[in-house]
């Protein structure tokens, strides 16, 4: 296209409300050129108001184009730490995942002898807690039983399905749910939308393993205490 047509589609743009940024895309024109060509043509007031719309809605573009920018860097980046992280961490030895679930136990575990048992409302954490229980205690799976906590304005069918078919336990293993009186509407925290899931067995030594393991270990790194749940 000669200069002269290009000066003119650049005008009828410019008179259209395209902003210098979209008029150079879509001519392919050097920014001092459209200066030179644009910066004495008169512009009315309907004109201009266009005009300021294009330029908000050209800075929400290049806001978006940002954040989609970013976003994308961070999955890279993420993918690369997750694939470090599986080279360096697993798979994890027998004391290892013991430790795992140890730990996790001191923070969502009940802490009563005789009974081992988590609850969270993170189906992940669940999950994990029922592969720890089954697989590092040897717990055999028909011998956990399931306490579901709800909301009133819950359905407890959907639940117990839900939570039946995420950790493939059979509805026989699940108690009578406990309903909170209160529904969720309102509420800040409205955690995974399915409830609070409890996993819990019996068994004296397993609860007493349990309590000493972690006692052993935050009496010898910093947490030693005559405070603790088994005395």
């Amino acid at each position: 296209m000669s200069k002269i047509l290009l000066r003119e589609q650049a005008i009828k743009l410019r008179i259209q409300g395209y902003t210098y940024g979209q008029i150079k895309r879509e001519l392919d024109l050097a920014k001092s050129t459209l200066s030179e060509w644009l910066r004495k043509l008169p512009l009315n007031r309907e004109q201009l108001e266009l005009l300021s719309k294009n330029r908000e809605r050209s800075k929400d573009l290049a806001i978006e184009k940002y954040i989609a920018t970013r976003k994308k860097q961070r999955l890279v980046r993420l993918e690369q730490v997750l694939n470090q992280q599986n080279d360096s961490l697993l798979p994890m030895s027998e004391k290892e995942l013991f430790l795992c679930g140890l730990f996790l136990y001191w923070g969502e575990g009940e802490k009563r002898h005789g009974i081992i048992s988590i609850s969270n409302t993170d189906p992940r954490v669940i999950k994990f807690a029922l592969y720890w229980m089954t697989n590092s205690l040897k717990i055999l799976r028909e011998k956990i039983r399931i306490n579901l906590h709800l909301y009133k304005d819950m359905s407890i069918d959907e639940s117990t399905n839900f939570w039946s078919n995420i950790l493939d336990i059979p509805k026989i293993q699940f108690n009578k749910p406990y309903i909170k009186k209160t529904n969720r509407e309102g509420l800040t925290y409205k955690s995974f939308g399915h409830g609070t899931c409890k996993l819990y067995a019996g068994s004296v030594l397993l609860s007493e393993k349990i309590a000493m393991s972690i006692k052993a270990i935050s009496d010898k790194y910093g947490a030693k205490s005559e405070l603790f749940w088994y005395n």
